[in-house]
């Protein structure tokens, strides 16, 4: 039997996309616009109060092209807190005027890989990684993927150590855009449709296609890489928040 790559979990993800009915929302009043908007925000500020306490992460972005209009992108430590905070919002009177355009459930996963510490959950670099702040860069880019289980090849039954070379090749070509792009790594085998979800932050949109293009010819993704859509946001601060929706 070939072996699984042992895991260590962080905070459960959601990202969840919105596509705006724009029409239902250019025939309510400015009265009915201004109070979903206010109640948004309350909820917005309630989010930062989790955040600011520890208990969690958020971010919100615009979606650039057809696929969605906005995304919220939330940590939590629980499925059930991350359930609460998605009915919470859709509990809102902005929710009535926007559509689901897609969804994807993770959890924050770091694998053996690399080394591991002793002690992973004691290890503050680690700990960083797997319980972080979304960073709040003025771009993302959100991918789900897996890994090929085809005829020809297959990652699944690759030995362990040619997975570990493999992605340790991997890990080598994206180490040069460390500083331009954060990571956040989410596992969603057994959650949804992909195995992985990958979440980029930049200030430098063009960055992402510059790492993901240079990775296509790392091995591990040019022969064992499935990749799902792709989605680009932008950030949504709350100070922006009245011009986004203003008609």
């Amino acid at each position: 039997m070939n072996q699984a790559m042992q895991t260590i979990e962080g905070w459960y993800s959601l990202h969840d996309f919105r596509r705006m009915d724009w029409q239902k929302w250019r025939n309510a009043s400015e009265q009915e616009r201004s109070k979903a908007l206010n109640e948004w925000k309350t909820l917005l500020n309630k989010w930062e109060l989790t955040e600011t306490n520890g208990q969690g992460s958020h971010c919100v972005y615009t979606v650039v092209g057809q696929k969605a209009d906005f995304l919220f992108m939330i940590l939590r430590p629980t499925i059930k807190e991350i359930h609460e905070a998605e009915t919470a919002f859709s509990k809102t009177l902005l929710a009535d005027y926007t559509l689901p355009a897609y969804s994807y459930l993770a959890v924050i996963e770091k694998s053996s890989f690399s080394d591991m510490p002793e002690n992973p959950y004691e290890d503050p670099v680690l700990r960083s990684k797997l319980f972080p702040t979304i960073p709040k860069t003025e771009y993302i880019c959100f991918y789900p993927m897996s890994k090929l289980r085809g005829e020809q090849a297959n990652w699944f039954m690759l030995p362990i150590r040619d997975r570990k070379r493999l992605m340790f090749e991997h890990i080598e070509t994206g180490r040069p855009y460390s500083d331009k792009i954060k990571r956040i790594i989410t596992g969603s085998v057994g959650f949804d449709d992909y195995e992985w979800g990958v979440s980029l932050f930049s200030d430098d949109a063009l960055q992402f296609k510059k790492l993901i293009y240079e990775t296509r010819f790392d091995e591990v993704s040019a022969v064992y890489g499935v990749f799902g859509s792709f989605y680009i946001g932008q950030l949504l601060q709350k100070n922006r928040i009245e011009q986004f929706f203003h008609l």
